[in-house]
């Protein structure tokens, strides 16, 4: 065996190891990043339940409720599907906010076969008060972090977002 061949033998081996070793450091990453994201939920979760627990709506509601106040008026079947429920599920949820008075029922103006749903003014401060404790989450969530990692976190999670 030449010395050029030995040497290139080596290098075959090496970068064998190496890509054996950026493996494992991808999956050993992509564990740590999945323990991470769950924990992460989890604690947010925990925090949602326990605004929403006293304040008498349920978290679907909550959710529906920043739903309407972030994207305005929506039909039903478009808001069962941002949330993941039917249709019929959402209509029992609905009549309940109805009664409530956190929403309204509306002909849709061009479609008269779609019914928009959209948050009144009771609903509308609902979404204000929920949407300033969000901000105040995130605001003590970030408090140690630089602008820039706050941008650079911004544009992560909105990547992550756009692959549901």
């Amino acid at each position: 065996m030449t010395v050029a061949h030995h040497h290139s033998s080596n290098l075959q081996a090496s970068d064998s190891d190496s890509t054996a070793a950026d493996s494992t450091a991808a999956h050993s990453t992509d564990h740590a990043l999945n323990h991470v994201i769950i924990e992460f939920y989890e604690k947010l979760s925990s925090w949602e339940h326990a605004i929403v627990r006293d304040k008498g709506f349920s978290l679907s509601q909550v959710h529906t409720i920043e739903l309407l106040g972030v994207h305005g008026a929506m039909r039903m079947k478009e808001l069962a599907d941002k949330i993941g429920v039917t249709t019929g599920t959402l209509t029992v949820q609905i009549d309940k906010m109805v009664e409530a008075q956190w929403v309204v029922r509306r002909p849709h103006e061009t479609d008269r076969r779609s019914i928009l749903v959209e948050l009144t003014d009771k609903g509308q401060t609902l979404f204000l008060e929920h949407d300033a404790l969000h901000l105040q989450l995130t605001t003590d969530l970030t408090a140690k972090m630089s602008r820039e990692e706050r941008v650079v976190l911004v544009n992560l999670l909105s990547r992550m977002n756009n692959e549901f």
